[in-house]
This record gives structure tokens, C-alpha cells and sequence, in this order.
């Protein structure tokens, strides 16, 4: 009887730590916290735009920041999520670099008892989910951000042309997921073929070099598709360098909503881009204080995202930064 007693127990407390393993963990509700902000790295518009607004509310929803730049290194990054461990952040917020190798960051996080919430790109879900190792994804819907691009494309141009699709950082959450949605739109159109799709790596020299090299292989280039607006300007500035005139010659669509493709639109240089807001610092607050409540979030929270052409890049200018 006591056997069974015991074994009963054993099996309760086995069952309990499955559970607090299966759950990712609690923020406590405090007047104040310690919040370590890892970013990608602070070297485009985007970025500091997405910096700044996280520094912006650490003073509105009174944070302790405890911010690292990885200068664009997935290893960095890992080395800055552990400093912040054991520096006894009370929550990390983690815009992972790419989707597998910050995967141990996490994990590592979850078994120090820290909560971590995503913003703006995602891990690999097949390992790391939310609510069981990590609190939340705070995003843009990156597949449907591709598909905007792409049905832009197939309306201006009638669904015919050669394209050029210009890929952000390998291995990362939104270069996969824009690419997804704007080929699988694209793989419809009998008349429009990609000719050549090659990483940039979200970097506007590197994106102009690319371009570069694509143009001498294909000459008759009708179209491009970046990833994101850095890219995108590289390429007008590869296609002008070419002799071809950007807007006319080429058509060129493109993802985040900077100032400078809202002016390249403007100028007619750029047909379209799809917002990706980098304002996440009012949202991250919010969903923060919700999850130290309490209350259920949910495994995924979407950033709506506006669409620029020439019809309101113009009037929409304010938007860009």
C-alpha cells in the first residue's frame, strides 16, 4: 500500500515537471524590469529604426535595457543571449539572426527560468515552439508579404517578364517566407519565369553587387524582387550603372517601407513595397505586461503592414524611416 503510495507520488511530481518543462517561464509582475534586447545588428534603417523603438519604450514601460548587437553574427548573438543569462535579465527580447543556430540561445534561456519573446524574425517552430520554450513570435506575416509583392508584379506587368529575386540573410525566418510567398505566386504565371535568385543578405552593397553580376548573366532582365528596400536601392543603382532605367526598362518591388523606397517610388525608380513595420518596442511592452498577468498569449502576434506604389507613397512619406 505504501509502495503504490509513494509510487502514485513519484508519478504526480514526474507529471509536474513535465508540464513546468512543457511551459515556458513566467514573468513575474513587477514595478520595474531588467530587459536584455539582443538585436540582429544596427546597420541599416530598418534596424536602428527597430533599435530606437525599443529604447524609446524601455523609458514608457520602465525598463532596465540591457541591449548587444551581434553585428550580424549568428555566434555573437548566441554569446549575447548567454551574457544576458547570467546577468539575471528578468526577460529577453530576441530578434534572432537566423532560424536554427539561435535555437540553444533559447533553450538555454528556458532552463535559466527567463522568458524570451521573438520579434521580427522566428526560429526554426520544428524545434523551438512557442508557449513551451519561448513566450511569443511578434511579426509580419513574411509569406504573405512575398505574395502582396508578387501580385503587384503579375498586375503591372501583365504577367509576363524575366525576374531577378534578390534573397535576405540565408537561413533566416522572413528571406524563406518571402521567398515561398512570392514564388509560389509567381510559379502560376506561365508568361513570368525567375531567372536568377541569389542572397544579398539584406545589404544594400551586397544587394548592388549581386545585381551586378545577375545583369551581366541576364541582360534581359524585365523585373526584380528584393527581399527588403536595402537590396532593392542596391539593384537601381546596379541597373543605372548598366544603363537601364529603373522603373521603365526594369520594374522593381520590394519589402520594409524605408524612406528611401518610398522616394524611389516616388521618382518612379521603384514600382511598390510592402511594409514590415520595425516598430515593435509598443508592442513588446504590451504583450509583456499581459504575459507577468497572467493572461494567455497567443503562439503568434501579427504586425499589420501597410502596401506603398505610386498611388500614396508620396502622401505616406512620414511612414518611411
Amino acid at each position: 500500500m505504501r509502495i503504490a503510495r509513494l509510487s502514485a507520488l513519484a508519478l504526480a511530481a514526474t507529471l509536474s515537471l513535465g508540464l513546468a518543462q512543457a511551459q515556458a517561464p513566467k514573468l513575474p509582475q513587477k514595478d520595474s524590469y531588467k530587459v536584455g534586447f539582443a538585436q540582429t545588428e544596427n546597420n541599416n534603417p530598418w534596424r536602428i529604426a527597430e533599435t530606437k523603438s525599443m529604447q524609446d519604450v524601455a523609458k514608457t514601460c520602465n525598463w532596465n535595457l540591457v541591449y548587444a548587437d551581434a553585428g550580424g553574427s549568428a555566434a555573437k548573438q548566441v554569446a549575447d543571449v548567454e551574457n544576458m543569462i547570467a546577468q539575471k535579465v528578468d526577460l529577453i527580447v530576441l530578434a534572432p539572426r537566423e532560424e536554427k543556430p539561435l535555437i540553444p540561445a533559447v533553450m538555454k534561456a528556458k532552463k535559466a527560468g527567463i522568458p524570451v519573446i521573438l520579434i521580427d524574425r522566428n526560429v526554426d517552430q520544428k524545434v523551438a515552439a512557442a508557449g513551451r520554450d519561448y513566450v511569443t513570435f511578434i511579426g509580419s506575416d513574411f509569406v504573405d508579404q512575398g505574395r502582396r509583392a508578387a501580385e503587384w508584379l503579375v498586375k503591372a506587368t501583365g504577367g509576363k517578364g524575366k525576374i531577378v529575386e534578390l534573397e535576405g540573410t540565408t537561413g533566416s525566418s522572413p528571406a524563406n517566407n518571402r521567398k515561398k510567398g512570392f514564388d509560389d505566386v509567381i510559379a502560376k504565371q506561365p508568361g513570368m519565369k525567375i531567372v536568377a535568385s541569389q542572397s544579398g543578405d539584406f545589404a544594400r552593397d551586397k544587394g548592388r553587387q549581386v545585381m551586378q553580376t545577375l545583369l551581366q548573366a541576364h541582360p534581359d532582365v524585365t523585373a526584380v524582387y528584393a527581399h527588403n528596400d536595402e537590396m532593392a536601392v542596391g539593384a537601381i543603382a546596379a541597373l543605372e550603372a548598366a544603363g537601364k532605367k529603373p522603373g521603365q526598362d526594369v520594374l522593381v518591388v520590394s519589402i520594409d517601407g524605408t524612406k528611401d523606397a518610398l522616394t524611389a517610388i516616388a521618382a518612379g525608380k521603384m514600382g511598390a513595397t510592402v511594409q514590415s513595420s520595425p516598430f515593435f518596442g509598443p508592442i513588446t511592452c504590451e504583450t509583456a505586461r499581459k504575459y507577468a498577468k497572467g493572461e494567455k498569449i497567443p503562439a503568434w502576434v501579427k504586425v499589420e503592414d501597410k502596401f506603398y506604389d505610386k498611388s500614396n507613397a508620396q502622401a505616406m512619406m512620414a511612414d518611411g524611416y
